[in-house]
């Protein structure tokens, strides 16, 4: 570990480069989808927010069903093995909480 990432205290949401500076996490494919499993998870109530709040917001949920669905047909052949797994897996996770939370 350098000196600079020693010193380095990122913020939220970043995370020190080679160099020691913060930066934003690199853009993958895995991370985009976790960022949208993030995001149905939220509202579908399963993370709180900053504050320690539960919201359920099952249209946003819907939506962000919706975008992976899209996501994984549009990609369809085009992702390797692991990257294809890891968008499945989350899609059957994804919409079995969604179901139980139509039920409460």
């Amino acid at each position: 570990m350098t000196t600079n990432e020693k010193d380095c205290v990122c913020g939220e949401g970043k995370v020190p480069d080679k160099d020691g500076h913060c930066v934003m996490p690199q853009v993958t494919f895995q991370a985009f989808v976790m960022s949208l499993n993030t995001s149905v998870l939220y509202h579908l109530g399963e993370i709180p927010d900053p504050s320690g709040k539960r919201v359920v917001e099952l249209d946003l949920a819907r939506h962000g069903i919706d975008t992976l669905c899209l996501l994984e047909k549009k990609t369809k052949g085009n992702l390797d093995e692991e990257e294809e797994r890891m968008l499945k897996d989350i899609l059957c996770d994804v919409k079995l909480r969604f179901v139980k939370a139509l039920k409460k």
